[in-house]
């Protein structure tokens, strides 16, 4: 395996000016990557080729194959193919979990988990849970770059629906997995069903045809509107490529085809011959058996215990009936010596008399203390699983609590970061009230800058320059500007009914929070033009996501492109920021 991953790149397609595209190893193995397309535009062949280069640079990876179409892989690299199918290397459940992550993580062997063929889907649920949870908690050791693809990831992490424990798992993996070096891969076909956290949370997609309204809609939140019609026109193979790491936004790209065998191709007429695949070494199969053969073991002796417990009961309830049918005879006998007034004669003709009570008494007594130790043996296991069960609640009780408290200390820290600036101007405006009648004059600023006017006259003039009635400064220069003594603040904008309005529905389209718009607004008013990139370090959030939100603020008239990749506050948002605002 290369020494040096971060510098190692792997070629997957051509650029529309036939230059080949590179995708860097690192950020691949690490990121947190989408890509999407509808049926037959050549989204899995996409997911293939990145398989294969990576897996032909000697990275290992785990496909979460939901179709059984990836094990065409094996026609050239040596992979686990596990799963419930008998075509599989080794059919697995959960209680293979650990396992499977040691075999991918420590040693470098690619696994291919097959989940389509386990008849109950809360299976395969689990096992992939597992899975996931063990391979988060071996790298926060390793430390190893590591991917993990999920195909169909909609089916994990619904935009609609709500999202199971094995989703909220996913979802930590990409917003956290990357500083231990597991990346993930989600792959769907409509990226209108996938919740937009997962998808904004990506530094680089792969955007194949779509053409359903709902799923244009997201490339156009996400890309920019004039994609939203442009990605319905893409060719087999063919897509919008968008990377954190590259200065270009969105680069049209042209896949290579798989090399290996398309086992999720269409099945059609002609001949249908599965190619020789490679297979794994028996030793890793044999360690993983013996996983299966241990819980059969175990399943068996739970079977044999309860059978035994069951014979035992019966036996009781026969020998039960019996010590019954000996007390009657018992009495019966008992009455009749009375009415003979000759008990002991009577008691001796009886066939064995108080000796088989004793004899029956003594075999219950015996039955009753076996069945109650199968009885504890059985209830000790059930309060064992009881404990777990209950460790693992608390456990999880406890991280929620501890994340949603993280929430918020992030809110009041952002709160106090969007407050500071004006609480320092206000600080400023106090040490200046005995100065309130000097204007401030700013000469060869730019006519966007927010709080100055331009004016005409002579710009040597500006000494001279006096409040007029209206408590403004005249100033006599050419190009100079003018900041009215009371100006409004970016965060009174909110407090306009229409900007209000525009900035929640932009907020909304999105899936930034209201306080990110704000911050954004405020960052513009107070730098000017910038570019995306730039906005998204001021904000602290991932650059797709504040491309998301400016695309929607310049839907509402929040914003315009001022030049390429560049935005700025538009011409009213710049008016409503220089009016004065109303005396209290």
């Amino acid at each position: 395996m290369n020494d040096e991953p971060t510098q190692r790149q792997i070629m997957v397609g051509e650029t529309a000016d036939g230059a080949n595209l590179k995708l860097p190893v690192v950020e691949l193995l690490t990121g947190r990557g989408f890509v999407t397309g509808k049926s037959g535009s050549g989204k899995s062949n996409t997911a293939s080729v990145i398989a294969e280069e990576l897996l032909e640079a000697g990275y290992p990876l785990l496909i979460v194959d939901t179709d059984g179409e990836y094990y065409g892989l094996k026609e050239e690299y040596e992979m686990l193919h596990a799963g419930a199918d008998e075509e599989c290397d080794i059919q697995i459940g959960p209680e293979h979990a650990e396992q499977m992550a040691t075999i991918a993580l420590e040693e470098n062997v690619p696994v291919i988990l097959d989940v389509s063929g386990y008849l109950d889907e809360t299976v395969a649920d689990e096992l992939l849970r597992e899975v996931a949870r063990q391979l988060f908690v071996k790298e926060k050791k390793l430390k190893k770059p590591f991917l993990l693809v999920v195909e169909e990831v909609h089916e994990y992490i619904p935009e609609g629906g709500g999202v199971g424990e094995t989703g909220n798992l996913l979802i930590k993996i990409s917003k956290r997995g990357r500083k231990h070096g597991l990346g993930i891969l989600g792959i769907s076909q409509r990226p209108a069903d996938v919740k937009k956290d997962f998808i904004t949370q990506a530094n680089w997609l792969v955007w194949h045809r779509l053409t359903w309204d709902n799923d244009t809609k997201v490339v156009g939140r996400i890309i920019d509107s004039e994609y939203s019609e442009l990605v319905a026109d893409l060719d087999d193979g063919q897509a919008f490529v968008q990377t954190d790491w590259t200065e270009v936004d969105v680069r049209k790209i042209q896949f290579r085809r798989k090399r290996t065998f398309d086992a999720g191709a269409t099945p059609g007429l002609e001949d249908f011959e599965r190619p020789e695949l490679k297979s794994v070494s028996d030793a890793l199969v044999g360690d993983l058996q013996e996983i299966s053969e241990r819980k059969d073991r175990k399943q068996d002796r739970i079977q044999e215990l309860e059978t035994e417990l069951e014979k035992k009961e019966k036996r009781i309830e026969t020998l039960e009936d019996e010590l019954s049918s000996a007390r009657d005879v018992s009495s019966a006998a008992k009455q009749m010596a009375d009415a003979l007034q000759n008990t002991e004669t009577v008691q001796s003709q009886l066939p064995g008399g108080g000796e088989d009570v004793r004899r029956l008494h003594e075999e219950i007594a015996d039955l009753e203390s076996e069945r109650d130790e199968l009885r504890s043996e059985l209830a000790a296991r059930d309060d064992r699983i009881e404990d777990l069960e209950d460790e693992l609640t608390a456990r999880t009780s406890k991280l929620n609590r501890i994340k949603k408290e993280n929430d918020q200390l992030r809110t009041v820290v952002r709160k106090l970061e969007r407050e500071r600036p004006y609480a320092e101007s206000a600080e400023d405006e106090t040490d200046d009230e005995d100065d309130a009648s000097s204007p401030i004059v700013q000469a060869g600023g730019e006519a966007h800058e927010y709080g100055y006017t331009p004016v005409d006259g002579d710009a040597d003039a500006g000494s001279d320059a006096s409040p007029n009635a209206d408590g403004e400064t005249d100033v006599a220069s050419d190009g100079a500007f003018v900041v009215a003594n009371e100006e409004r603040k970016p965060a009174e904008l909110l407090e306009i009914q229409w900007v209000s309005d525009r900035v929640h529905r932009a907020s909304e389209g999105s899936q930034c929070s209201i306080e990110t718009a704000e911050e954004v607004l405020a960052v513009f008013a107070h730098e000017g033009p910038l570019e995306a990139e730039t906005i998204a370090n001021r904000v602290d959030r991932s650059t797709v996501a504040v491309q998301s939100l400016l695309s929607e603020l310049r839907t509402e008239g929040m914003l315009e492109r001022s030049a390429e990749r560049t935005y700025s506050l538009s011409d009213d948002v710049r008016a409503a920021l220089t009016e004065t605002p109303p005396a209290e």
